[in-house]
């Protein structure tokens, strides 16, 4: 299974990645975690220790492999390079859960970053398409690592969003995306909720459909952010709210 996981900076998606990454091992999944968002915090989250992740690079920043990938230094490159031993080489592992940090496509400024876009689009290609294993990517507040043809691949695509309409709008921005490029299932899943208020707002703004969690605001989140490598307990009330928003994405996006 393939899950897509975007929203507004500052939303906790990280947060709900990782959680939702380690839920999927504790049932006994082998899972594939891709930090594709420019913050890269996700392997911290996740509880990797810090020295590993001190060595590992992000992708689109390894100069000298990716110009070794796509022909040198000329201005001609190969739209399909060869990725197929990068996850093995530049992957972590702890136990059924391996992490992968890509980087983020390069934006617009005086430096072209055509041949590392076409890399990384090459490596979400072998990712979405080719991988075997539950693979869960945050995706930072965009999902331009995708293009018409991953898209087919990826079963759902969840969109982390606050109860404000900053927030909202961005996810109506990245529904539109993923709209147009034939993602089979969008959903929502609203955060940070603190009261009765909150969660009205989101509903106005989401449907039943669409809507398929509210997450509180919690201070055990929030503590899990900074301590890190634990999932709330499956028996507290915040841990069977999650347990069942991380059902209907993996039932229904089956």
């Amino acid at each position: 299974m393939k899950i897509a996981i975007s929203g507004k900076g500052g939303v906790g998606k990280t947060t709900f990645t990782a959680n939702f990454a380690r839920w999927l091992v504790e049932k006994g999944i082998t899972v594939l975690a891709v930090d594709a968002d420019p913050d890269a915090s996700l392997g911290t989250i996740l509880g990797f220790p810090d020295e590993v992740l001190a060595n590992l690079k992000a992708i689109v920043d390894m100069k000298e492999l990716i110009e070794e990938r796509m022909g040198g230094t000329g201005a001609f490159y190969p739209l399909n390079p060869n990725v197929d031993d990068i996850l093995d080489d530049y992957s972590v592992s702890l136990g059924q859960l391996r992490f992968f940090r890509m980087g983020n496509i390069k934006g617009g400024g005086t430096s072209c970053y055509c041949k590392e876009n076409s890399f990384l689009q090459a490596l979400v290609n072998s990712l979405i398409l080719g991988e075997k294993d539950t693979v869960i990517l945050d995706m930072g507040a965009g999902i331009e690592q995708l293009t018409r043809g991953t898209a087919l691949g990826v079963d759902v695509l969840a969109i982390v969003t606050e109860p404000s309409k900053v927030s909202v709008q961005t996810v109506r921005v990245i529904q539109q995306l993923a709209h147009e490029l034939g993602i089979p299932r969008i959903v929502v899943i609203g955060n940070k909720i603190r009261n009765v208020n909150d969660e009205k707002f989101l509903r106005d703004h989401f449907s039943t459909e669409q809507l398929v969690g509210i997450i509180p605001y919690s201070d055990e989140l929030l503590e899990m952010s900074i301590n890190t490598g634990s999932i709330p307990s499956p028996e507290g009330s915040l841990g069977v709210q999650l347990n069942t928003i991380y059902e209907k994405i993996i039932d229904e996006g089956r």
